[in-house]
Formats: C-alpha cells, structure tokens, sequence
C-alpha cells in the first residue's frame, strides 16, 4: 500500500537545512542565452512561446537531385556511398535543394550533408547502412557521451552547417545487428578500454587533436548527428536498428524534430540527445527505445566543464515514449548545465505504440559530483499513461554512486503539472546530497494511481505537492 510522505519526514530527511550555496563548475563561463528567461518567476511555461518563436525549420529550393542520376544503384546490396556524396555535393554547389532517394533499398557508408541540403528519403525508400566499419572512415569530429574525439563517422554528419535536413517518409535502417557494434558494446567487450581511454583523455586534458579514435578501435558511431550546426531540421522518418544514440544534435541551434519515429534495440541506442544546444523543439515523435527516449545533455566531466556550453531552452510537445529507461531524461553528462527544459503532452507506454520494455521512469534526472554543474528548470504536464516500471519521478544527484566525484552540484526547480498515470512503483524518487541539497521540486494537480510502494526522499529542500491524488486521497506536502 502506498504510504504518502508527511512533511516532517521531508524536512528530516531535508536535514532541516538548505544547502550551502557555491560557485559551481561549468556555469561561470557558460553565460545565458541572450533571450533566456529566469527560472524561478511564478509560472515558467510562459517562456515556451517565446522559445518556439525563435525556432524555425530551414527551407529548401525546389531542385532535386535524385541520388540514381549520380551513380546509386536501389537493389541493397551495391554500395552507394559515392553516388550519395556526389548528389550532395551537387545540390550544394547549386545553391541548395533536396537530394532524393526514392522507390528501392540503398546501402550506403556515411553520408555526410553539406549547407543547403535536405536529404529527402521518400515513402518507399530505405537507406540501409552498411555493417563494415571501414564505411564510416575516415574519423570526423564528434562528441562521444559527452567527451569530444575524433571517431567513425556517425552514419549522417553534418559539421559546422547551415540549413541541413533528414526528411520524408522512408526508413533508414542502422543495420546495427548486421556489424559489429553490438559486440563492441558487451560486458567485457572491445568497447571498454576505448571508453575507458577516452573518458581519462577528456579528464586529463589531453588535447583533442590527439584523441584519435575510429580504425583499430571500437566507439560505436552514434546513427544521426549535427556538430555546431544552425537550422537543422529532422523530419517524419523512420530511423530502426541504430547502433547507439539516434538522434544527436550537438553544439547546434534551431533544431526542429518532428513526426520521427525511432525503433532502436541494441544497447545504449537513445531516440534524441540534444546535447550542448539551445532552441530545439522536439514535436509529435515517437520512441521505442533500448535507452532514454529524450535524453538533454551538455558533456561529461572535465572536458564538459572545458567546453561549457549548457544545453537549454528546449521543448518537447505530443511525443509517445516507450523507451525503456527515461522518457524525458536530463543527463548524465551534464557538466556544461542544463536550464529551462518543458515536455508537455506525452504519452507514457502508450498501448497505441506498445514498446519492448516499460518506460521506468516518465521524469528522470541523473546527477553527480563526478560531473558538477547545474540543472535549472525542468518542467512537464499534461503527461498520461501507464504502467510505469519505477518512479514516476527520478531525480538522483547520486548517479553511479557519485563515482568518486567531488565537486559541487546543483539540481532544483522542477515542476510536474496536470500529470495522470496509472501504474508506478512509487510517485517520487528524490535522491539530494547531503553536502549539496536538491532544491524546489512542486507537483500540482496530478493524479497517480495503482501506485505500490511509498516515495523515497533525501536532503530535498522545498517539496511541494498541491491538488495531488494517490490511489484516489490527496497528498499534501
């Protein structure tokens, strides 16, 4: 049966003080986006409009370049990565436009977009590619969970462009459990002492120059990513089998992601990572996923705080998760910060869009000292659904353990409103430190029912529950 929490078992487990206030890592010199509203003012949602009229989805000139007039061949099986790279180069000398793959299976390497180009992959059409990972050399500059590299190409790149889309009504399949990826990624695998590396290069400050990953190692390229890019547009493809995150813009503004659909099964494989970036609007999507289905990011340790650019100003509308950790996540690379972050309208295991695993948390936040920094400001109502594996709401400062980690981190001014879900484990799983509380976290006219077990809450400062309903009693703060 459930058990609401009383105040005065917040307030103990609160410590009865607030937290001392620091200086926090990565946040001194990641200044605000010029248009950022403060978090803290009475309602935040009144931010999104303004959000939503600064993000506009790049247009295209009406010229098409069918990638079959430049050498692609639609049978799945001859490989037309050259063809590909010729019809974009095309389309961008020609001042922009659409290159087209219609009406067949195309395998390909990476494809790489140049400014001014829409990849349009038309009902009927599937770009399919290819499991060889010399397909995907030679190594471009990325950023691997959260620490940048050089490294295989992620299948679609796009590095340092302007108005670049993937778009239509096709597939394109990641062929993941063709290669070799998922064995890369194994317990014990070939991937390890990569990441291992990798992650004490970002630490260490080795320069990245000399992080050179790619032929002979083993990081899985991520399936679809945009490096500081401006005016990116992904829309209504199918996006099945990647071999990691899906999705990725990374250092990039004026993101608009709608009406995908993403089927991802193998290991670690999110939907979208907006990592890093500010104005993206996520919108009428659909995840089942092996992972985080919207996971906000902003890079992981040291070379997070090196980079320091937040990730904020970000808004999720009308998305079915079915993913099989978070729905809306926030970290856990997170080390430049995150602020002003609002999902509304999403569907949590949806039985229209039935998924493999249960979403375990509809609301999850992953901090720790190891990374530092910030989360400002996550925001979601009008959620719904059912059949929650965990808590509702997951918010934990201690991830992994805090993996010896010893600096400074803050988390507070999260907000869930006008939420219905039928199903959880428990409403609320508040993990604060207690050397750095967890700070301001309000539910208001929520309903929860078929809940089993009662919250969990530790050094969390400011918790409110107002108008809240668990297993039909209201529950007050």
């Amino acid at each position: 049966m459930y058990a609401p929490l009383s105040r005065r078992t917040v307030l103990k487990a609160a410590g009865l003080s607030a937290a001392m206030a620091v200086a926090l890592p990565g946040r001194a010199g990641a200044a605000a986006h010029p248009d950022a509203v403060p978090v803290g003012r009475d309602d935040p949602w009144r931010q999104v409009p303004r959000i939503l009229a600064r993000i506009h989805p790049p247009h295209f000139p009406s010229r098409w370049f069918d990638v079959r007039d430049y050498g692609a061949v639609a049978d799945g099986t001859t490989l037309c990565t050259d063809a590909f790279r010729r019809a974009v180069t095309a389309a961008h000398h020609a001042g922009g436009g659409h290159v087209v793959a219609s009406d067949g299976r195309y395998l390909t390497g990476a494809i790489r977009l140049l400014s001014g180009v829409d990849l349009h992959v038309a009902e009927g059409a599937v770009i399919a590619f290819s499991p060889d990972p010399a397909d995907f050399l030679p190594a471009v500059l990325t950023r691997w969970e959260g620490t940048e590299c050089w490294n295989y190409s992620p299948f679609i790149y796009a590095s340092g462009q302007r108005n670049v889309a993937v778009t239509g009504d096709g597939i394109l399949d990641g062929q993941a459990r063709l290669g070799p990826w998922e064995s890369w990624y194994r317990t014990s695998g070939l991937q390890s002492p990569d990441q291992k590396l990798l992650r004490k290069m970002g630490s260490s400050g080795t320069p990245v120059g000399d992080r050179v990953f790619g032929a002979g190692h083993y990081l899985r390229p991520q399936m679809v990513q945009f490096h500081r890019c401006q005016n990116v547009l992904v829309s209504d493809v199918t996006l099945i089998d990647p071999p990691m995150w899906t999705v990725h813009p990374v250092l990039s503004s004026n993101v608009t992601v709608r009406g995908i659909t993403v089927d991802s099964s193998l290991y670690n494989t999110d939907g979208c990572d907006p990592e890093a970036s500010h104005d993206v609007h996520i919108t009428g999507c659909r995840f089942n996923t092996n992972d985080d289905c919207v996971a906000i990011k902003s890079g992981r340790d040291e070379d997070g705080h090196r980079v320091g650019v937040p990730s904020e100003n970000i808004v999720v509308q009308d998305c079915m998760f079915s993913g099989r950790w978070g729905g809306l996540t926030v970290g856990s690379e997170m080390s430049g910060g995150v602020r002003n972050v609002f999902a509304e309208h999403c569907v949590i295991n949806s039985p229209e869009f039935p998924g493999r695993y249960p979403v375990k948390y509809p609301l999850y936040i992953k901090a720790s000292k190891k990374r530092g920094s910030y989360v400002e400001g996550v925001h979601i109502r009008r959620f719904t659904g059912q059949a929650v594996e965990r808590e509702a709401v997951y918010v934990t400062m201690d991830y992994n353990g805090g993996e010896g980690g010893t600096l400074p981190v803050s988390v507070s001014d999260i907000t869930v409103r006008e939420t219905r879900l039928d199903g959880a484990r428990s409403v609320l799983g508040l993990v604060g430190l207690e050397t750095d509380h967890l700070r301001g976290v309000h539910l208001a006219d929520c309903d929860f029912t078929g809940v089993r077990q009662p919250d969990s809450v530790a050094f969390t400062d400011d918790l409110t529950l107002d108008r809240v309903t668990v297993n039909g009693a209201e529950v007050r703060s």
